[in-house]
């Protein structure tokens, strides 16, 4: 995408439409936006500190840029399937894959580019040693990123490089457990956000349904046992997260084991997690 003549210059012009692009749904255009601003804060100081809203800003870009394919993924790996363990004559599976192949290199290109942005620019920025309370929540936040797109390459790709980033995500989720557990108490929205998604990682994609079940239930009996302590907008946000766990932990329990691996279960198992 190409900004227009009189496009966005300055970064409080970028931040609206970037806001805007949300409000259209053009989370494409989000992204560009928020890269933009990441590259003017770049030629001002070497070092990018984004605020929280343009953290939020940039995770909800390429959030919404990614599940849509995850969601085509899904539907085509399900239909592949079919045919390919169906009786007919399985015209259509050459088309099938091919068809999954092209969606496998967008979310490789989508998952590239965030975590070149994450891993280069905005996480050396707040790597100091020791971590400072004020450093503690970019930092999970962060490494949650890099963890949630690791598992994205993970469900996508054949098993050679699946194993690869099942690694990568388990290093970078693990990093910010460790970072939240020590530094963010058990009701913040980032910890609680980081704990969902791990635990989705765990039953998901590492097929530990135990470990997964095990991490949303502690983190949601902590949260719930102090959520009342927290100022409004803290708990909105805190709140909808241990909604999320609960729901995933329903879900979770009432799933017959036999279905675990079957492609229909997958496809209507889309777990819930943030945006964040």
């Amino acid at each position: 995408m190409t900004h227009p003549e009189n496009g966005p210059q300055s970064i409080p012009e970028l931040l609206f439409m970037a806001k805007l692009a949300e409000h259209c749904e053009r989370f494409d255009e989000m992204a560009k936006f928020m890269k933009d601003v990441i590259a003017i804060k770049q030629k001002e100081d070497k070092t990018v500190l984004l605020s929280t809203e343009e953290r939020n800003l940039l995770s909800v870009a390429f959030k919404g840029i990614i599940a849509t394919r995850r969601v085509s993924w899904r539907t085509i790996f399900v239909m592949e399937q079919k045919e390919s363990e169906g009786s007919s004559v399985r015209e259509h599976v050459h088309l099938l894959t091919a068809y999954r192949k092209v969606v496998e290199s967008e979310i490789q290109e989508i998952c590239n580019d965030i975590d070149m942005v994450v891993r280069e620019v905005l996480l050396p920025a707040v790597s100091t040693d020791p971590v400072s309370s004020e450093t503690a929540e970019v930092r999970v936040f962060y490494l949650k990123m890099q963890g949630d797109y690791h598992r994205y390459r993970a469900e996508t790709t054949a098993e050679t490089d699946n194993e690869i980033y099942k690694e990568k995500a388990l290093a970078a989720y693990t990093q910010a457990l460790d970072i939240a557990a020590s530094h963010l108490s058990a009701t913040h929205p980032v910890r609680l956000g980081l704990v969902l998604n791990f635990s989705v990682f765990y039953y998901e994609i590492l097929k530990d349904t135990e470990r997964g079940v095990e991490m949303a239930k502690s983190a949601f009996e902590e949260g719930v046992s102090g959520i009342e302590s927290l100022d409004e907008e803290a708990y909105k946000e805190s709140s909808l997260i241990l909604h999320l766990l609960r729901d995933n932990l329903m879900l979770w329990r009432e799933e017959p084991a036999e279905e675990e691996n079957t492609a229909e279960a997958k496809l209507s198992r889309l777990n819930l997690d943030t945006k964040e």
